[in-house]
């Protein structure tokens, strides 16, 4: 993020964009616009494939999904893989070994859901801190319907600020920042991230309304922390690779303040 600056861009390829960039709505065309993406974002310091795009493919769309990690990995990027899987037990490390382990798959890191219970990630914390390895927790969400259940109260704080706090207690027993959460950047109200001890993907910049100017001391988050992450403002610019690095560039040099 120091380096390349504090953007992390997506890769979206619902039905909608392909039409859009001329594309046909199945795996071949999943596969040309993920391949002008890797091209596009060769650079930039993280980007986030949404997994569902590509698994709805099924086995052709997973494939796509590998050579697309694998080819923005050889350009030195990081990858985020958006994938939000959660469960207990048994299915939580083999989601994990997905994710974090040895399989095609494995990305830098993974985005989590907590709401089995915090304690139920384990397996993924674990084996991607022995991998080296991160991982993204939901804890704020910008949809409607996850306030719901984010901003109850448990215990005296939001079921949101708890995972937060759970996070925090996490990396400060790691020594390092290797576990983040994800909070939504068109919130009015943010849980208080000031203790977290690593980052913090804001996704809803650009076309859902989230303000890079307005971002900067989130949550009271620690400065070099935050990483807005924006999808639709940037691949709307598509499909001329130049066009959609230069709208990616933009972007990256109105958030460059938030490096820290």
């Amino acid at each position: 993020m120091a380096q390349r600056g504090p953007l992390c861009l997506g890769i979206d390829p619902h039905p909608e964009l392909l039409s859009a960039w001329g594309l046909p709505v199945s795996a071949d065309g999943v596969a040309r616009f993920s391949d002008i993406c890797v091209e596009a974002f060769a650079g930039f310091a993280i980007v986030k494939p949404q997994v569902a795009f590509f698994e709805a493919y099924g086995s052709a769309g997973f494939a796509v999904l590998e050579r697309t990690i694998a080819g923005l990995q050889d350009a030195g990027v990081l990858v985020l893989a958006d994938a939000k899987r959660g469960d207990i037990g048994s299915t939580m490390a083999a989601y994990a070994q997905a994710w974090a382990g040895d399989s095609p798959l494995a990305a830098d890191a993974v985005t989590a859901s907590p709401y089995l219970g915090f304690g139920s990630l384990r397996p993924l914390l674990d084996l991607a801190a022995a991998n080296g390895r991160g991982v993204f927790v939901l804890a704020a969400t910008s949809n409607p319907e996850g306030a719901s259940v984010q901003r109850a109260m448990a215990g005296g704080r939001t079921v949101a600020q708890s995972i937060v706090d759970s996070v925090a207690t996490v990396n400060n027993a790691a020594g390092a920042g290797s576990v983040g959460v994800v909070v939504g950047a068109t919130l009015a109200e943010v849980p208080d991230l000031s203790q977290l001890g690593g980052p913090v993907l804001l996704p809803g910049v650009g076309a859902q309304g989230g303000r890079p100017d307005a971002l900067a001391g989130l949550g009271g988050a620690r400065p070099g922390t935050l990483l807005p992450a924006v999808s639709r403002e940037v691949l709307r610019a598509g499909p001329d690779v130049a066009a959609v690095r230069a709208a990616g560039e933009r972007l990256r040099d109105a958030v460059a303040y938030l490096a820290g």
